[in-house]
């Protein structure tokens, strides 16, 4: 008689060449796992590699089931046994995105937007912003010509706003206190991306101060400089992580009790180069999203770029609105006192 099928598995596992086979497998796995645990450790001196990592490090899980399915391919246990240190760590890093962490109300509700220097519908853009209903509205890169049609646009909604430099904001509660940020801005040997006709103002961030029933609300806004793969310098990030360094300092320094920012910060809020940022403030995708929030590029989301920050208040919700003619997603959050 023939053994029982458990028992005859039992004993396959159990055979010496089963563990040997798909060496490469296991060790593509634990090296899988261990750039997700030990991502902070990778050097940012050539080509800013860690930056690169820890900007797409959520799509390393595709890797996990490639993996797997060459390990049972392969009939190989000991690279299934090691694909447990990649989902740890991929779970123990973004498992907590998976879950819908929404509230019901909030007492505000805030968008921010780069609606992209060579939008082809300034006017449409504004339209469906407006139609999102929030309270306040970030802009960034607002070009001179698109100025005045955002703020002829949005001027029936929000009756208080200021523009300074290529960043703006649309509220429907008073504005006090505004004035331009200086954050080290310059474009570097990117000016070239955009269009030629385009003309950017320099400065690229401001604050203001929101007056709520609840009290202040201190807002920044700002459009951190441009990353971007270069095949001779790997992932260049110079002026964003200037950029991100001097408002770091900013926000460190201000002792408002209850202060947002809003902009593009063109990095993922895992990235070393904004710890300065992400130490001061706190995520309303990680408080009160529900999934990852991707907002970059708008044809296909592969990264949240786009950032909402809060201190002093309670987010309640995160998410990302439709589509404009920009090649960013607006994000949207909703906060409570």
């Amino acid at each position: 008689m023939r053994s029982p099928l458990p028992r005859r598995a039992f004993r396959r596992v159990l055979r010496p060449e089963v563990w040997k086979r798909g060496p490469v497998l296991t060790a593509a796995a634990l090296l899988l796992g261990l750039v997700m645990l030990l991502h902070a450790q990778i050097p940012n001196r050539i080509g800013s590699l860690g930056s690169l990592v820890e900007t797409f490090l959520p799509w390393f899980a595709v890797f996990i089931p490639v993996l797997a399915a060459g390990a049972l391919w392969r009939r190989s246990v000991s690279a299934m046994i090691a694909l447990v240190l990649p989902i740890t760590a991929w779970l123990s890093l973004f498992g907590g995105l998976l879950v819908d962490k929404s509230e019901p109300g909030g007492d505000l509700t805030v968008a921010t937007h780069n609606v992209g220097a060579d939008n082809p519908d300034p006017a449409g853009t504004a339209q469906d912003l407006v139609a999102s209903g929030v309270d306040v509205l970030a802009l960034e890169e607002i070009t001179d010509e698109d100025r005045s049609v955002y703020e002829k646009e949005l001027a029936g909604t929000y009756p208080y706003h200021t523009v300074q430099g290529t960043v703006g904001v649309w509220s429907k509660l008073p504005l006090s206190g505004t004035r331009p940020v200086d954050i080290a801005t310059d474009y570097g040997p990117l000016a070239d991306t955009k269009p030629a006709d385009v003309q950017l103002a320099g400065n690229r961030a401001l604050r203001t101060t929101v007056t709520t029933d609840q009290g202040p609300l201190v807002v920044y806004v700002a459009h951190l400089g441009s990353v971007r793969l270069n095949p001779r310098a790997g992932f260049w990030t110079d002026s964003r992580d200037r950029n991100a360094q001097a408002l770091g300092k900013v926000l460190a320094a201000d002792r408002s009790e209850r202060v947002m920012l809003l902009g593009d910060l063109n990095g993922a809020l895992d990235d070393r180069a904004l710890a300065g940022i992400t130490s001061q403030l706190d995520s309303v995708q990680d408080a009160a999203g529900d999934g990852f929030g991707f907002s970059w590029p708008t044809k296909f989301p592969v990264a949240r770029i786009d950032q909402i920050l809060v201190r002093g208040v309670e987010p309640t919700g995160a998410w990302t609105l439709p589509a404009t003619g920009s090649d960013h997603l607006p994000v949207a959050a909703g906060v409570s006192w």
